[in-house]
C-alpha cells in the first residue's frame, strides 16, 4: 500500500473560545486581553502557543492551551465587561484535526470547496468538509481542521479516507 498524501492526528487538550463583540470598538480591549493582535479578515495570529482567528467581522476565536483556558477566559470577561459582547467557551463543543505533510493540502482540497492551495500562510477560512460545516487554518507545516465533535468520527474517517492515494483528485 502507498504511503498516505498526509498525517491526520487529532489535538488534544486545545481550548478554544468564541468571542463577539464590536471589534472597532473593543478590539483593543480583547488584543489585550488575548495577548495577540487582532488578526485580519481571514486570518490568524499566533504566538506559538495561542492563535486567534477572524471568524466574521464581529467574531474571533482563541485558540489556546486548555490550561490556559480559565485564565483567559476572565482577562476577556473583564476586559469586555462594559461592552456588549460574548465570550463563550466552546472547546467541548469542537474537535481539532492536525493535517501535515507536503500533500495536506491535496487532502483538504478533496473535501471542501474553498481554495485550501491559495489560503497564504495563517490564512483562515469557514467552509465545508463533505458538507461538515469546519474551520480551517493554515499553519507552517500543514493545518488544522476545527469541527463539531459530535461528527468527530466522521471527520477523522473523511480526512483519514481523503489521505489514501488515488482516493480522488490529479495526483499531481
Amino acid at each position: 500500500m502507498a504511503e498516505a498524501l498526509a498525517t491526520i492526528s487529532q489535538i488534544e487538550d486545545l481550548g478554544m473560545i468564541q468571542i463577539r463583540a464590536d471589534l472597532a470598538r473593543a478590539g483593543d480591549a480583547i488584543a489585550g486581553a488575548a495577548g495577540l493582535a487582532i488578526p485580519a479578515q481571514g486570518m490568524t495570529v499566533s504566538d506559538g502557543t495561542r492563535r486567534l482567528g477572524w471568524m466574521s467581522p464581529d467574531e474571533l476565536l482563541l485558540v489556546l492551551p486548555r490550561a490556559e483556558l480559565a485564565e483567559a477566559l476572565s482577562a476577556l470577561g473583564d476586559a469586555l465587561s462594559t461592552e456588549h459582547a460574548l465570550v463563550l467557551d466552546v472547546s467541548d463543543m469542537r474537535v481539532a484535526f492536525r493535517i501535515t505533510g507536503p500533500r495536506a493540502g491535496q487532502v483538504l482540497a478533496k473535501l471542501s470547496p474553498a481554495e485550501i492551495g491559495a489560503m497564504p500562510p495563517d490564512g483562515l477560512r469557514r467552509s465545508r468538509a463533505a458538507q461538515a460545516a469546519c474551520g480551517i487554518w493554515r499553519e507552517a507545516d500543514g493545518y488544522v481542521l476545527i469541527g463539531f465533535r459530535s461528527i468527530a468520527d466522521y471527520l477523522r474517517g473523511i480526512l483519514t479516507g481523503a489521505a489514501i492515494p488515488g482516493s480522488g483528485l490529479d495526483p499531481r
